[in-house]
């Protein structure tokens, strides 16, 4: 079993980074979520996605832990915040996947860049592109 959660690239409900907080979420109760990715529960990404949806994370939080599959838990974030719209899928998945890429997000992944010995990866332009080579996939 991987300590990694999946790839931000997966989606629900048409959703990218959906499946990997929840995926977060998950690993850390049962204590598989390694220290480095327990700094940024329910903020960073994880935060931004929740304001997308209109839910609190201790609220998505709490759902998580009650169970259920990602399609249920993303059906309640509609119930719960606010239902997306294509226009909201489309400006959701146009902004986190460039994230880090010519914004004020760009010194901090840097930063996890060299931390992690890939600060000469002039190919790892976005913290998605991060994720994937830091966790052993290739890069999109």
């Amino acid at each position: 079993m991987s300590t990694f959660p999946v790839s931000p690239y997966v989606e629900v409900g048409g959703l990218v980074y959906f499946a990997r907080m929840i995926d977060k979420i998950r690993l850390h109760a049962r204590g598989d979520l390694l220290a480095g990715f327990q700094e940024n529960l329910g903020i960073a990404l994880d935060g931004r996605c929740c304001s997308h949806l209109g839910v609190a994370y201790p609220a998505l939080r709490a759902r998580v832990l009650a169970g259920g599959t990602d399609a249920e838990i993303f059906a309640w974030c509609q119930q719960t915040g606010r239902t997306l719209t294509e226009h909201d899928l489309l400006i959701w998945n146009g902004f986190a996947p460039k994230r880090g890429w010519r914004d004020d997000a760009s010194a901090n992944l840097i930063k996890h860049k060299a931390a992690a010995g890939l600060g000469h990866r002039d190919d790892i332009e976005t913290f998605f592109a991060f994720f994937e080579v830091d966790e052993g996939r290739a890069p999109r």
